[in-house]
């Protein structure tokens, strides 16, 4: 086959492909790479090679050597992996004949082989088209949610308390998680025939980069949680201040070596390629992240036993007071719901291949992880009864000064022209009507 007709096969491909199905790898970047795979194989093939047909990169597959007479079965192009069902994509294969006139034409064509028929399968591309939507719509809500919890716990000093500056950090964590999702994909599919793989590639790799440190300290902020609980429940004497620069320090910058390595051996082994750092071969490589996240929710599952247990018993111990009793119940059931609920989905997909359940993957990790923020800002804020009493003594208080400060202005007109505003107004009501309680208390007091 000729360079000019592969080349407009391969065209011709991927104007076929749909292209919204592009933003989960671009279709030039898979190509990118597997012929990459192809040129390395290539090069360490021995030249006295005594194969007829050598080794051979038709713009789609990589074809090994053979003899006259062998027949190369292959599966279809990688690029087509993600446009098919798995079973589908297993069972569909291309053949190559050795002639001794070199390779024989592909057969079947790659079009009847490999591209999906309309009716038959259903298109994946309104499938990744619903799981971008909700994950939008899911980080959207988390982030207006917890920016809303960030300022009334800003705004009312009577909340700030370490406990909540815990909370605080991790409404942080999970800010900066879902604003790196809306920069990645910002930089990656900033248009839909935007080409990431040669010409965004510093770009992508910094945000990939920062994506990942913030997952990682999302997880890591919760494991803080569950750890501030245990310690509490533990020490009788819970220095909180000294633990709390301890646990800034975990929080944001314990993740950061893993990152770096992670970088590291990703560089050490992409740089040469054309290859933005969302994707990757190495499955092993992903264990230096994933292994501190698994680690960091396996901690919390244990201490998540030790919390109940020692929780029991604090409860049942009448040397626990009522208003201790009700900061623990109120701190266990948040964290507590939290432990599970964040890191049973993880640990489910960390020991699953890649290629395995991609769609559940997608929909767990993208769909409803991107509500977990909005979870969190529920459970620690807007139920939170400390918060919800502050608002309301808060909206009386408002209530109160505008009733008197319209009141007065009413009654007296005199004092309003004079420039006394309300509140000055609401001092002098105060300072007579503690004067009259005096006077009253006084004449009530027998004289001694």
């Amino acid at each position: 086959m000729s360079a000019g007709k592969i080349n407009f096969l391969t065209f011709t491909l991927l104007l076929l492909m749909p292209s919204a199905s592009r933003q989960q790898i671009p279709s030039d970047c898979v190509i990118k790479r597997e012929q990459e795979k192809c040129m390395e194989m290539m090069a360490l093939e021995d030249s006295d090679s005594e194969f007829d047909c050598l080794w051979f990169w038709d713009n789609l597959t990589c074809w090994q050597p053979a003899k006259v007479g062998d027949m190369i079965q292959v599966n279809c192009p990688e690029l087509f992996s993600q446009y098919m069902s798995e079973e589908d994509y297993t069972l569909r294969k291309v053949s190559r004949n050795c002639t001794e006139f070199g390779w024989s034409e592909i057969f079947p064509h790659y079009i009847d082989a490999c591209m999906y028929e309309e009716g038959n399968i259903s298109h994946p591309d309104d499938f990744y088209v619903s799981v971008k939507a909700l994950y939008t719509v899911g980080y959207s809500t988390s982030l207006v949610s917890l920016t809303t919890a960030m300022v009334i716990l800003c705004r009312f000093r009577k909340l700030h308390c370490t406990r909540n500056f815990i909370h605080m950090n991790l409404f942080v964590s999970f800010i900066l998680r879902a604003i790196s999702v809306f920069i990645k994909d910002s930089v990656l599919y900033a248009e839909e025939d935007s080409d990431h793989c040669f010409i965004h590639i510093l770009e992508c790799r910094a945000v990939m980069i920062f994506f990942h440190y913030c997952v990682l300290s999302n997880y890591f902020w919760l494991f803080i949680e569950g750890l501030y609980l245990f310690t509490l429940l533990v020490e009788t004497f819970f220095p909180e201040k000294r633990y709390f620069y301890w646990y800034i320090v975990i929080g944001w910058a314990g993740q950061t070596l893993t990152v770096l390595v992670t970088s590291g051996f990703v560089f050490q082994q992409e740089h040469r390629r054309c290859v933005c750092w969302d994707m990757n071969d190495n499955a092993a490589i992903w264990w230096v992240i994933k292994g501190p996240v698994l680690a960091s929710i396996m901690i919390n599952f244990v201490l998540f036993i030790g919390i109940i247990v020692i929780l029991v018993q604090k409860l049942q111990s009448p040397d626990i007071g009522g208003n201790e009793s009700s900061i623990y119940l109120r701190l266990a059931r948040s964290t507590l719901l939290l432990i599970p609920l964040f890191g049973i989905h993880y640990t489910v997909f960390a020991f699953s291949p890649e290629n395995v359940s991609k769609r559940e993957r997608l929909v767990f990790e993208l769909g409803l992880g991107s509500f977990q923020g909005f979870v969190v800002a529920v459970l620690y804020c807007f139920l939170n009864g400390e918060v919800q009493s502050e608002i309301k003594r808060k909206w009386r208080s408002w209530t109160v000064n505008r009733y008197f400060a319209v009141d007065l202005k009413h009654r007296h007109p005199s004092l309003a022209s004079s420039g006394v505003n309300g509140g000055t107004q609401l001092s002098i009501l105060s300072k007579s009507s503690s004067q009259i309680r005096m006077s009253s208390l006084q004449a009530e007091t027998p004289a001694t």
